[in-house]
């Protein structure tokens, strides 16, 4: 997983549209790719569409994930990211509203590489994002592109 690729898994476009900007202001240089609920999620990731297309895809070296989705939520999106061969190494961030204690403990046991809670301040936001881009996609050594 050596490109610099994330998938966003949010369903709020403001949320949407916020963290772009957050990260364009990073400086930091990866590509966004976004899906707007859980199912969309497992589809891109794990889903049963042609090869030849799903190939054309590129597997992100990061999952930004969002816990309260619509249709499939994030804990179990994460569930089954962990249990697949193609996606159990993958990088997993929980960016979510909720300060839950059940929420953390959960997403951790299931095996998320960190929580995250949305900042309400864009100037708070940009920073998160910038401390995300400059460690996932500038210090953290990725897994192998052989893997």
């Amino acid at each position: 997983m050596s490109n610099k690729t994330l998938l966003l898994v949010e369903d709020n476009p403001s949320d949407e549209k916020l963290t772009r900007r957050a990260f364009a202001k990073s400086g930091v240089s990866f590509e966004v790719f976004v899906v707007r609920d859980g199912a969309e999620a497992l589809e891109y990731l794990l889903g049963t569409e042609q090869a030849s297309e799903a190939a054309s895809r590129l597997t992100p070296s990061l999952l930004l994930l969002d816990l309260k989705l619509p249709r499939v939520d994030g804990f179990e999106v994460l569930r089954r990211v962990r249990a697949d061969e193609r996606t159990r190494l993958m990088p997993v961030v929980v960016l979510t509203a909720s300060a839950e204690e059940q929420d953390v403990l959960r997403a951790y046991e299931l095996g998320a590489n960190a929580y995250l809670r949305k900042p309400v301040d864009f100037l708070e936001f940009a920073e998160a994002a910038r401390i995300i881009g400059s460690f996932w996609f500038g210090l953290n050594v990725p897994l192998p592109a052989s893997r």
